[in-house]
């Protein structure tokens, strides 16, 4: 993600270090590593979120999708059905 090589990283601890001093800059190396431990969570949690949608929408569109199938044959069953002539009597006329 962040291409930081290990002369960045030393020189960004010097630089801590000469600033903060040797007594502040184990707090605030305790305090930054919570906050990223923090993010880290945080955006694992987002993303489990978002699959955890992206599964449940195709499911259902799934599940929609079988009985709208079902449905379809239905009908069309009943359309060939209904498209089919009906025997008729030769017998002469109804009563």
């Amino acid at each position: 993600m962040f291409e930081i090589g290990f002369t960045e990283l030393l020189l960004v601890g010097v630089v801590a270090l000469l600033v903060l001093g040797p007594e502040r800059l184990p707090v605030a190396m305790r305090t930054v590593g919570r906050g990223v431990g923090q993010a880290r969570r945080a955006m694992g949690a987002l993303r489990a979120q978002v699959e955890r949608e992206l599964d449940t929408q195709a499911l259902a569109q799934e599940l929609d999708a079988e009985p709208l199938r079902r449905l379809e044959q239905e009908l069309r069953q009943g359309m060939s059905l209904q498209a089919q002539p009906t025997p008729t009597s030769t017998n002469g006329p109804c009563p």
